[in-house]
């Protein structure tokens, strides 16, 4: 076994494989940008050492930093965890040419399945069924125009050499052929550097399901089960489960084979995943093979018991698979939710800043966590938003998905919007709950899961007021007395002493007028009064609301205060002095950018008259393409950049004039 390994990414991938090598006795060198100083990865390493500037190309993908350091730190072997280096067969020959061992499978299976389109072909010739489709090297825009016409409609245009669901684009209809096209190539082109495509038919109601398979240098391959990942957004999972729900031991078995026959063609080594799509009526097709460990193995290694980490570091090691095929043997249902910082109800536009408070559910046998953030950490914009994987196992998938409920309630997360209650909409879902699944999930029911919160709660109002109103109070105190001498303001004499509290949630203030009693607080707000007790504990506040008791979460960060309410999170600033709107403050005529990210192309021209819905400027931000539409018909009066400018959240990208009535 290794002494010493190197783990080439950061985040939770990281801290993942560190936390088993250690366990291993496996000393860990960890690598980090300027970004990730003083990240959570580089913490638990044994050592760590800077890689560069914060962006991808000048840290983590930096190939020969990175065996550079290998070496000098005395690194015997690189795990590359999952997206950067991990599928980059050149990375993993100058390992090879290094001496150093590459944690993944060998060279030649990284570039038979690096393009989807020669990876299709190889499967075909293995036996394994493919849907159909155009998977050629001619990538005339002519001849892809004409191969969409016979493959017909919908189809999926996919990046050959991608992956994430970058580079991928639904085609519902010849007229969208080239517009989409054009698009995918784009994104493929920034996110892979190679904008080469293939089209498939596209399947209006399959699952997404996938095989993991392991192989060893003994001649040995097993297959692990399947797990089902049809709940995705814009191509990329959000919810993984396994086994996968209303599938046969039968059918296990011929996906399984169907796995591992793929593996063995390409002559694999290590941790793979073999994805599927499986249709409504029980025939599945190969989808693509992924040459590395998958962001959802917890849910594989929950139900069978197993490390996966420790297999893939056991092989690279020379030694033969842990398992027989017989020997493995699953238990129970796990369910795995992707915590992101990101934005459910404006298309899911990822979030950035700082997790100023962050509870996560308490680690047992039932519940785990795996994260490469704490709190006070920073969700930067130069890679991927995700918080955490929040996994959970029980005997039935019934279990589970209760067990999933109650944990994402005690997930309490603010500083930077998230997913969390997106998460439980999807997961307390009746379909969802009665396992109707299939990959255009979330569009068949967005209405039920983008229901409009009850924005103005007057609990959560009563609430926030109510932890202001102890916070202020001596801390000797469990309740306030009528002491004077204890209110911080609104006393008068011979008078029931009185407070305003001010606070403003969203667009909208709300004033809350509460008297202080001798044990109580009578709190007015919306024309009713209602008899309050309060006690904070932590960040713990016990409240009594008329005759209703409760016990909820509550965070402080400079001047804004977040209530959890299950797992709801309302945002209140309190405002010490009333704000006034400042006149001529009207920038409705301004297109701006709704994150840090790069232009990467500009549409319109100045002075050019647009449609409303019209596409003005592309920009990439986070890994994904966004549109700046025009809100209406009008007048682009100024374009302020030009592809290939960084700009910032917030940034004038575009001076529009809508059409006058």
């Amino acid at each position: 076994m290794f002494r010493k390994i190197l783990i080439a990414n950061r985040g939770e991938i990281a801290c993942r494989v560190i936390d088993t090598a250690h366990k291993l006795g496996i000393r860990c060198v960890a690598v980090y940008s300027e970004a990730d100083a003083n990240a959570r990865h580089v913490r638990m390493a044994d050592e760590a050492y800077l890689l560069g500037p914060a962006p991808s190309k000048d840290s983590y993908l930096r190939s020969d930093k990175i065996i550079a350091i290998a070496k000098q730190s005395g690194a015997e072997a690189i795990h590359p965890g999952y997206g950067f280096l991990s599928e980059n067969e050149d990375f993993a020959k100058a390992c090879e040419a290094a001496g150093v061992v590459f944690i993944g499978p060998p060279v030649g299976a990284i570039t038979a399945m690096g393009s989807k389109s020669a990876a299709k072909e190889i499967m075909a010739k293995a036996g394994v069924p493919l849907v159909p489709g155009y998977h050629g090297d001619d990538q005339n825009d002519a001849l892809l125009s004409k191969e969409s016409a016979r493959i017909g409609y919908p189809q999926l245009l996919k990046a050959a050499y991608g992956g994430g669901g970058k580079g991928m684009r639904v085609v519902w209809k010849a007229e969208e052929f080239t517009d989409a096209l054009a698009s995918a190539r784009r994104e493929a082109k920034a996110g892979f550097g190679n904008d080469k495509m293939l089209i498939e038919r596209y399947l209006t109601k399959p699952r997404h399901v996938e095989i993991q398979v392991f192989a060893d240098n003994h001649g040995n391959a097993v297959y692990l089960a399947e797990r089902d990942c049809s709940i995705q957004r814009r191509h990329q999972k959000v919810i993984e489960e396994a086994p996968a729900p209303n599938f046969s031991s039968e059918q296990r078995k011929a996906m399984g084979e169907a796995a591992v026959k793929a593996a063995k063609a390409i002559d694999y080594r290590g941790a793979g995943t073999v994805e599927f799509l499986f249709d409504e009526d029980g025939s599945f097709y190969f989808m693509e093979m992924n040459t590395r460990l998958q962001v959802e193995h917890p849910v594989t290694e929950m139900i069978t018991g197993q490390d996966l980490v420790k297999w893939q570091l056991l092989i690279a090691a020379g030694e033969p698979l842990p398992l027989s095929q017989a020997d493995i043997q699953l238990d129970g249902h796990a369910i795995e939710v992707r915590v992101y910082a990101e934005d459910p109800d404006n298309d899911f536009l990822p979030q950035t800043g700082k997790l100023t408070y962050l509870r996560q559910p308490e680690a047992n046998r039932h519940v785990r966590v795996d994260t490469g953030v704490v709190e006070n950490d920073e969700v930067s914009p130069f890679y991927d938003p995700m918080i955490a994987k929040l996994i959970v196992w029980d005997e039935s998938r019934d279990r589970a998905i209760a067990r999933m409920l109650r944990a994402l309630d005690d997930y309490r997360i603010a500083g930077v919007t998230t997913n969390l209650g997106f998460l439980t909409s999807l997961t307390e879902h009746p379909a969802f709950k009665a396992a109707e699944l299939d990959t255009n999930f979330i569009n068949k029911h967005q209405q039920s899961l983008f229901a409009p919160a009850n924005k103005e709660d007057n609990q959560a109002l009563i609430l926030a007021t109510l932890y202001i109103l102890t916070k202020q109070k001596a801390p000797q105190q469990t309740f306030i007395t009528t002491s004077p001498w204890q209110f911080s303001h609104g006393w008068r004499i011979n008078e029931t002493p009185t407070v305003d509290i001010c606070l403003k949630h969203g667009d909208s203030s709300s004033t809350l007028k509460v008297q202080q009693l001798q044990q109580h607080y009578v709190v007015e707000v919306a024309g009713q009064q209602l008899c309050c007790l309060a006690e904070l504990n932590g960040d713990e506040l016990s409240a009594v609301l008329g005759d209703h008791r409760t016990k909820v979460r509550v965070s402080q960060y400079q001047d804004t205060i977040s209530v959890f309410i299950k797992h709801q999170r309302y945002d209140f600033i309190y405002q010490t002095e009333v704000a006034t709107e400042v006149e001529g403050s009207d920038h409705a005529g301004s297109l701006t950018a709704p994150m840090n990210g790069t232009i990467v192309a500009v549409m319109a021209k100045a002075g050019s008259t647009v449609k409303a819905g019209e596409t003005l400027v592309i920009m990439e931000a986070m890994k994904m393409e966004y549109s700046i539409k025009a809100p209406k018909d009008g007048v682009v009066n100024e374009v302020f950049y030009s592809a290939g400018d960084l700009v910032k959240d917030g940034a004038e990208l575009v001076d529009f004039s809508p059409e006058e009535a």
